[in-house]
């Protein structure tokens, strides 16, 4: 069993949403760059790609076992040792010199942001309470996690036209640096009672399967889902992932207790995550193509114009945090999920002759104030009833049902557009296949309101305590 971290609580939230800032900044200010980055280092054409998804891979693959070495280890440890890695990777890859060294790089800072995110969000979970208190911090973690996200863009075409490309990884290392400060003065180690191994046989079955899985909508992305080596590729990451289930069903000590996915409120959130994450990251790719394609908006205009989005949607995380300080997540996320289908589904109303104040800024406000509606509460719903010492279990979980979203939910849009499109360039053609999409993830925020009325409940519960010694883990849930 863990103790409580005894750390002021505000610093350790200041230092999980630092982290979780950078973490999310990263997966987005690159995407500017790299035009810059292909003349610098000679990267080919079909090779540019990597350095998203070589990030992508490694950090949705590893964050189960990421999730459960916090619980083994600490969150404190593992938050520390995975921010220095990323910090470390990131100075390398400012520095790198070949195209090699830049993915490898990426790769690192997967690496790194796989053990510090789920470290970071169960030293929230463990800090504060479920209630009114965890509902607040886990609303300031998720509005900094989007905002980072949507800075990345405006901050990545500033540091590119103004400072160079090499400054798209090196401005990632002030702010870990900021993070790893606040952590040694508020966090006392978390100190398990019962030492476990960690299940190596899970850890590769799981990292290969949601490897392979991310793997496989990259490659759909680019080649499309009838290739026989993208299909062979999907087929191999959900047979280890069948392995995974199978295996966790029989280890005394699982990376992933399946008897957790009994609750109602860990499965249902991780549904909805998904499925919000899809209609997330899809719509603002999107909505960034129409400004710069269809529009001729510059990349720091582009970045400029999320920024009532970024407003918008922390304006949404404390109407969250302050709606269900009283009552459960589910009470903010019914309404934040069909805001946001509202304001997507007329983003699906723009035009080739449109502009940024009739065609963005209206769904950008709607659409900002339901993700914010919804990001807070479903981070809340991810881990309500859960056990202190299982924490970084459903955090990982969380993490990755959210990665996992967001890249299947890119590359099956994508496919939408280009569907859509065919092989027309022109600016009206554009707009036709990114208002589908749109359309699309208008449909999947929907679903993510459908979910959370037929499978979350209206109440709360209590955590289930588990027992010091851990027990036979079945499929039908028995304690490990």
């Amino acid at each position: 069993m863990y103790k409580k971290t005894t750390g002021r609580p505000g610093m350790v939230l200041a230092a999980a949403a630092v982290a979780q800032f950078v973490f999310a900044l990263d997966m987005s200010v690159v995407n500017v760059a790299l035009p810059a980055i292909r003349t610098a280092l000679g990267f080919a054409p079909l090779d540019l790609s990597w350095i998203v998804h070589v990030y992508a891979l490694t950090f949705g693959g590893l964050l189960l076992l990421g999730g459960r070495a916090c619980d083994l280890y600490g969150h404190r440890r593992l938050f520390l040792v995975g921010l220095a890695v990323f910090g470390l990777c990131s100075l390398a890859g400012g520095l790198a010199q070949a195209p090699w060294q830049l993915i490898a790089a990426r790769a690192g800072q997967g690496l790194g942001a796989a053990a510090a995110a789920p470290a970071a969000l169960g030293m929230l979970t463990t800090t504060f309470p479920e209630g009114p208190r965890r509902v607040r911090a886990l609303g300031v973690w998720s509005a900094v996690n989007a905002a980072g996200g949507a800075l990345g863009v405006l901050a990545g075409g500033l540091l590119t036209e103004y400072a160079g490309w090499r400054w798209v990884m090196l401005i990632n290392l002030p702010i870990a640096a900021a993070a790893l400060a606040l952590v040694p003065a508020s966090v006392p180690g978390a100190q398990p009672g019962r030492r476990e191994r960690l299940d190596v046989l899970g850890a590769v079955l799981a990292t290969g399967g949601v490897g392979l899985l991310v793997f496989g909508v990259v490659r759909a992305d680019a080649r499309g889902w009838g290739p026989l080596d993208t299909v062979a590729t999907l087929a191999a990451g959900a047979a280890l992932l069948a392995a995974f289930t199978f295996a966790e069903s029989r280890t005394p000590a699982p990376l992933l207790r399946l008897g957790l996915l009994r609750s109602r409120w860990v499965a249902g959130a991780n549904v909805l995550v998904f499925l919000a994450a899809a209609g997330q990251f899809a719509a603002f790719y999107f909505v960034s193509l129409y400004m710069q394609q269809v529009l001729g908006m510059g990349a720091a205009a582009t970045g400029l114009a999320f920024l009532p989005f970024s407003v918008s949607l922390v304006a949404g995380t404390v109407i969250a945090t302050r709606v269900t300080a009283a009552r459960t997540p589910r009470t903010a996320l019914v309404p934040g999920a069909m805001l946001a289908a509202a304001g997507l589904a007329w983003f699906a109303f723009i035009s080739p002759g449109g502009g940024f104040l009739t065609d963005v800024l209206g769904p950008c406000v709607i659409s900002g104030v339901g993700v914010g509606l919804v990001i807070a509460p479903v981070a809340a719903a991810a881990t309500t009833g859960v056990a202190s010492r299982e924490t970084g279990m459903a955090s990982g979980l969380f993490n990755s049902s959210r990665q996992l979203g967001g890249c299947v939910g890119l590359a099956a849009l994508a496919t939408v557009a280009a569907l859509r499109t065919g092989t027309a360039t022109d600016p009206a053609a554009l707009n036709d296949g990114y208002a589908l999409s749109l359309a699309v993830a208008a449909g999947l925020f929907v679903l993510a309101a459908v979910v959370a009325i037929g499978v979350l409940p209206h109440r709360a519960v209590t955590p289930d305590p588990q027992p010091a010694a851990p027990t036979k883990n079945r499929l039908e849930g028995t304690p490990s």
